[in-house]
């Protein structure tokens, strides 16, 4: 039998949300992320994406903000184990998992400029156009 008791799916969900929360409030860059994340949506939103379209935009959304949630919980346990003491493997682990947030944030990034741009020439092609007046 394990030590650890199960306490159920309702305990799990609790657990799961104090987690969202604490990492809202103690997360500068997730917070960062969030308001990006607001902002995308309703650009989204106002160039009228399809469903297929903002469901990349919520799973970009949600991959960059994961890797961070799990960047933060790869720091804090390795701050605990070493006692915020200095080490060469506890920097390079934590380099790891912040460069695995910037190659989210990257790929998130080229997504939406893939996304928006097309979006972006539909809509407003007719600014890029010269009057037939002007010769180049």
């Amino acid at each position: 039998m394990s030590k650890y008791k199960s306490h159920g799916v309702l305990r799990a969900f609790k657990n799961a949300k104090r987690g969202i929360l604490l990492a809202l409030k103690s997360e500068k860059n997730i917070r960062i992320h969030l308001v990006a994340a607001i902002c995308v949506l309703y650009a989204g939103y106002y160039l009228d994406f399809n469903a297929i379209k903002f469901c990349i935009l919520l799973l970009t959304i949600a991959l960059v903000i994961t890797i961070e949630m799990v960047n933060s919980g790869i720091e804090y346990c390795i701050d605990s184990v070493f006692h915020n003491k200095y080490s060469k493997l506890a920097g390079m682990a934590k380099d790891i998992s912040a460069g695995a947030v910037m190659i989210s944030a990257v790929i998130s990034a080229v997504i939406g400029i893939i996304l928006f741009g097309e979006s972006l020439i539909v809509r407003y092609a007719h600014l890029l156009t010269l009057p037939p007046q002007v010769q180049l």
